[in-house]
């Protein structure tokens, strides 16, 4: 396996050599090329850095890799311990700091951990800021400093959880007396990671009395896989019909996305946490709206039916806040279930998503499964392909492109073809070593059937180009 190096931070599996998988020197390796490029961004004596982790197992060994590599480069450090991503994102700026690193690999399984990476408002760095850090590791030669000019460690208790959430609650549209008086009853599967602290205390604070904790033990042992998709939900869903509860909530280990089960055990889908939220929104602050180009359609219709511009970016945080503030958009984020409300910070936080959800759901005086029923009708069907070397995917998509040229086409991100049942997107992923092919109609046998013919396309290619 393979280092993933992206927009999303320096990923890779546990264990094996150094160079193949995110090791102890690879750590080391580009936490000081971190500090190096923090340097030469920052003319100052002291630079601070906030560091927070999820729960995962190697978070522990990973984390103080970083934070003692950062010390030997005279790099002050402030650790957040057990935290969020949306938490430290929100700590940067307020510790003014010059920058953040999240011990997270989101989403993938156990084995998994990454170094998401952060300037200093908190953001996630760019591509060409990406590159400029990589091509400091690859030369290698890192100047550490002398022990009188060693950086200091600042602990934070608490993973600077509650002053996040705090933030939250005083947000304008966050409808406390309204959600208390709806007497929520709430089911939480957090994936044994740090959204087991989190979320009960911010539903607390919310005023919901009744939480049925399911997996929230922050110990990093995952019950399930982490990525919170309909397969992996069948215990939420059932314990939310058994406990008579209206809601169901779920998060992936560093919080940054966010899903619900309706009432009745059904999937509110990721794809719809997005389009919900900003409904509630634009119902109260009119504004464009922003996501990424493998997310619903949804959201879409819904900006344009109340009269604002909707905007896609390529999928990836960073692409979709830099579209966000170049159109001054209210809301935007990532079908994936990741909502980015700039009002409070320009990152994926499922906390905030939460509050607001369930202002939205108390507003209405709605069930869930009421609530996505009203929203435009669409299905996703999301497929992907191990990529291997013997999958030359540049040469395949101009050559998809080039048998799709009659249907309108964007290539910003891979390559999305329109057609006039659906729309299909195809491109390489930012955190796995995979194809990812997503593709959206009306129900799910029109997906299903878009998503299968650009497959059968993809193999009919790849054998094609390997015989020639």
């Amino acid at each position: 396996m393979a280092l993933i190096k992206s927009i999303s931070g320096i990923r890779g599996t546990i264990g094996g050599r150094a160079g193949d998988n995110l090791t102890p020197e690879d750590a080391v390796l580009f936490a000081a090329a971190y500090a190096m490029w923090l340097k030469s961004n920052h003319d100052i004596d002291n630079i601070r850095v906030v560091i927070g982790r999820d729960a995962r197992i190697s978070g522990p060994m990973i984390s103080q890799l970083v934070t003692q590599t950062l010390v030997a480069c005279g790099i002050d450090v402030i650790d957040l311990g057990l935290s969020t991503t949306p938490t430290v994102e929100v700590a940067v700026p307020d510790f003014h700091a010059q920058g953040g690193i999240i011990i997270t690999a989101s989403h993938n399984p156990k084995e998994w951990n990454a170094l998401k990476l952060l300037n200093q408002k908190g953001e996630f760095i760019s591509f060409e800021e990406g590159n400029k850090l990589i091509q400091i590791a690859d030369r290698g030669n890192i100047l550490y400093e002398h022990v009188d000019h060693l950086g200091q460690i600042q602990y934070i208790e608490n993973g600077y959880i509650d002053e996040h959430i705090e933030k939250i609650l005083a947000l304008p549209l966050v409808n406390i007396p309204l959600i208390k008086k709806s007497r929520f009853r709430i089911a939480v599967d957090a994936v044994n990671s740090t959204g087991g602290i989190a979320i009960p205390r911010l539903l607390k604070k919310l005023g919901v009395d009744y939480i049925y904790e399911l997996y929230c033990e922050p110990n990093g042992h995952f019950p399930h896989n982490p990525e919170p998709l309909p397969a992996h939900l069948a215990d939420l869903s059932y314990w939310v019909v058994q406990e008579k509860c209206d809601l169901g909530i779920t998060v992936d280990p560093d919080v940054d996305r966010l899903a619900m089960v309706c009432e009745d055990g059904s999937m509110f889908g990721e794809e719809y946490t997005l389009v919900a939220v900003a409904d509630y929104i634009l119902e109260h602050t009119p504004g464009n709206t922003v996501s990424n180009l493998s997310s619903t359609r949804a959201l879409k219709d819904i900006t344009e039916q109340k009269g604002h511009r909707y905007e896609s970016a390529a999928v990836g945080e960073v692409n979709v806040v830099k579209r966000m503030k170049e159109i001054h958009a209210v809301i935007g984020g990532e079908g994936n279930g990741g909502v980015i409300y700039p009002a409070l910070h320009y990152g994926r936080d499922a906390l905030v998503g939460i509050a607001l959800f369930l202002s939205h759901l108390a507003h209405k005086k709605s069930t869930a499964s009421s609530l996505r029923d009203s929203f435009p009708a669409y299905v996703i069907s999301k497929n992907k392909i191990e990529l291997t070397a013997d999958i030359p995917l540049d040469s395949l998509l101009d050559k998809l492109a080039l048998h799709y040229a009659h249907h309108p086409i964007n290539t910003e991100d891979g390559l999305r073809i329109e057609f006039e049942s659906g729309w299909v997107h195809l491109r390489r992923s930012n955190t796995e070593p995979i194809i990812r092919i997503y593709a959206e109609s009306k129900n799910e046998k029109q997906a299903n059937q878009l998503a299968e013919e650009i497959i059968t396309q993809i193999i009919e290619l790849k054998t094609n180009i390997a015989t020639s």
